[in-house]
């Protein structure tokens, strides 16, 4: 290796640590660090790189590697599934959107096959960036977000035809039937190999490799498949990037896809960075500086027919005004393929360089602004929907049944679309305890009215809906939606309703904990450690441990972990700092508990177990504050007020249930 690229891929690599290490910070999706990268490294800034062409030979390892993966990950079985959103609602997005785009491009003095290019390139949306940001924001299973997937996979699959199409279009096999014959003919071999190879021959070599229990030979077979494949379609005239989707396919059915694409991610990603750096370097920031009012008006154009038909697009698939707006935001960028599909149309001269700057230009841009446009598309529809409109654009062409809501008290809402939420409102009605379930996601509105349930659509940040749930008479509220920001506003919301309702939340992180108390929950859930707490005690019941010390010891964990969210500096207020790691649970006096006959004076809860008794039940007498001389008697519910783990540790008192 040449010292002059080892010093270029170190620049790089230094470059992105940092650059990547911000944007992580701030949330921003690493690819478009990977551009800045670029930009800032590549010869129209810094001019850092030395040797942009080996680098650019790195990329198409980056650029085969990733269609490698797609290939991997594609499914039948879940194409067929999702069938309507994919094959309807992306063909009608694409034709749509590369039609408006083509007309829009002959305003720009293109002549009608480079408009028609410039067409497909502005179609595809960035399925990475994208789905980054709705993983973080728990939204890929909501209603809105399978359409966004939808469209996204339906892109990923026509890149494909278009990577074959580019040639033609750039006059290639134009008038020469004999040659397009040719290259059809290829496909239709290519296709048969994949066929066979998916069939029979990659599952028996795989097998025969795993058998080895040899992951460094594992390893060399899957990349010796994915290369040979990509030279070989390279050798009959079709792309690398075709050649390496392919050989994905040849194993995407095999037992053995998982092994290979989690053994292939570290090269994806470091491979792929390469990629994304070396369309950054393409960036001329002169032409932007020279251009500036061009720029940007294109990409404000760019974005609002995206915008605008990937919302009709939504529409017409029967989603809300809200699920239309979010739909039309996420999808108005440029895509990340559509840098793999230039570069093509730049070869076969169908896009001059000065348009290709321009796209580059337009490109960057709108996926960069693309974390912003997501985060306020929620504001934004909740802006619009206040304003006088027709009732079926709101709820869309196909809405829910409304059902009648009974004037409820003292009952349960549930409020989320996941299956947590979903679970605990089948376990509400299995126990006959009222409860209402606001979802924001109307085909699992659809499932549970069809079960009898009660259930609310709409968005829980917004206070009407709140009120139709009845939420100022209920006494709890169980929140899981996934995303702190959400949460946060749906708790503001709720306490604004109703001050004195008890709030659970469930979140993914622990680092959510302290921020989720700050704003009014009661008690708050992670997830990330409430499942290791559920391992752990699945492990000590495994060694036949006491399930008293289990309780004890796990009540102790929970007490010291979420005790860091105390600022032990302080004393001022301690009790309400306390708070949110005291809990109130009732306890049955039961059968042979060493406490029946005993006054709470002779039992002494506070002195000697560290909780505190608050209430009797006895029979429908509700005793409240009693008076020391009072006895425990059987059948009795004690409500006590105590840490986790010292009620825990006073669990047994009241006796085992029988």
């Amino acid at each position: 290796m040449e010292l002059g690229l080892l010093k270029d891929i170190v620049t790089i690599f230094a470059l992105s640590t940092a650059v990547n290490y911000l944007f992580t910070r701030i949330k921003v999706p690493t690819i478009i660090g990977y551009l800045l990268t670029g930009v800032v490294a590549g010869p129209y800034a810094l001019g850092l790189i030395g040797s942009p062409h080996q680098i650019e030979l790195l990329a198409e390892i980056g650029v085969v590697l990733l269609m490698f993966t797609i290939g991997l990950e594609f499914s039948i079985n879940h194409l067929f599934k999702i069938r309507k959103i994919v094959f309807a609602g992306g063909f009608m997005q694409l034709i749509l959107t590369a039609g408006v785009t083509m007309l829009v491009a002959r305003l720009y003095q293109l002549g009608w096959e480079s408009a028609l290019f410039v067409g497909f390139l502005t179609a595809l949306s960035s399925t990475a960036v994208v789905l980054k940001l709705m993983q973080e924001r728990s939204e890929i299973t909501s209603n809105y977000g399978r359409t966004v997937v939808g469209i996204l996979i339906f892109q990923d699959i026509i890149l494909i035809p278009l990577l074959l199409f580019t040639p033609v279009l750039g006059g290639e096999v134009s008038g020469q039937g004999d040659q397009l014959l040719l290259l059809l003919g290829k496909t239709v071999i290519l296709i048969g190999l994949v066929y066979i190879g998916n069939r029979w021959l990659m599952p028996k070599l795989l097998e025969m490799v795993a058998h080895t229990k040899n992951q460094e030979l594992f390893m060399m077979c899957i990349f010796v498949i994915c290369l040979s494949v990509a030279l070989l379609t390279s050798k009959m005239g079709i792309s690398l990037a075709f050649g390496a989707f392919l050989a994905g396919l040849m194993i995407s059915e095999s037992e053995y896809s998982a092994n290979a694409f989690g053994h292939l991610i570290p090269f994806k990603d470091t491979f792929t960075s390469f990629f994304f750096v070396s369309i950054g370097m393409l960036l001329d920031l002169s032409f932007i500086a020279n251009h500036p009012g061009l720029v940007f008006s294109t990409v404000l154009l760019v974005l609002v027919i995206k915008m605008l038909i990937a919302s009709g697009t939504a529409f017409v698939l029967g989603h809300t005004l809200r699920g239309t707006i979010m739909v039309g935001f996420a999808l108005c960028q440029v895509g990340e393929f559509s840098f793999i599909l230039a570069q093509s149309g730049l070869k076969f001269e169908i896009i001059p360089p000065y348009y290709y700057q321009l796209f580059l230009a337009t490109a960057i841009v709108s996926m960069s602004v693309t974390p912003l446009l997501i985060m306020i598309s929620r504001p934004v529809a909740n802006r619009i929907l206040k304003l006088p409109l027709p009732a079926y654009v709101i709820e869309g062409l196909f809405p829910l049944p409304q059902i009648e809501i009974p004037d409820l008290h003292d009952h349960v809402v549930f409020i989320g679309k996941d299956s947590r939420s979903v679970n605990l409102s089948v376990m509400a009605k299995h126990l006959d305890i009222p409860y209402i379930s606001i979802v924001f996601d109307p085909g699992t509105v659809k499932k549970m009215q069809g079960r009898g349930e009660t259930v609310i659509y709409g968005d829980a940040t917004n206070e009407p809906i709140l009120e139709k749930a009845h939420i100022q008479t209920a006494d709890i509220v169980v929140l899981s939606v996934g995303n702190l920001i959400v949460a946060t506003t749906i708790i503001e919301r709720i306490r604004h309703l109703n001050p004195q309702i008890f709030i659970i939340v469930r979140t993914k992180y622990v680092s959510d904990v302290e921020e989720l108390y700050r704003n009014g929950a009661n008690q708050v859930i992670p997830e990330e450690f409430e499942t290791a707490i559920n391992l752990f005690d699945r492990v000590l019941n495994k060694r036949l441990i006491p399930q008293r010390e289990i309780n004890r010891v796990v009540a102790k964990i929970r007490d010291h972990h979420y005790g860091i969210f105390r600022d032990e500096s302080d004393d001022s207020n301690q009790i309400f700092k306390e708070l949110p790691n005291l809990n109130i649970v009732a306890l049955k006096v039961r059968e042979g508990s060493g406490l029946i006959g005993k006054s709470i004076r002779e039992i002494q809860f506070r002195k000697v177990y560290d909780i505190t008794l608050l209430a009797i039940l006895r029979k429908d007498d509700l005793m409240e504050h009693p008076d020391p001389d009072v006895s425990l008697q059987e059948s009795d519910t004690v409500y006590i007020l105590g840490k986790q783990e010292q009620i825990a540790q006073a669990f047994d008192l009241f006796g085992q249930e029988n």
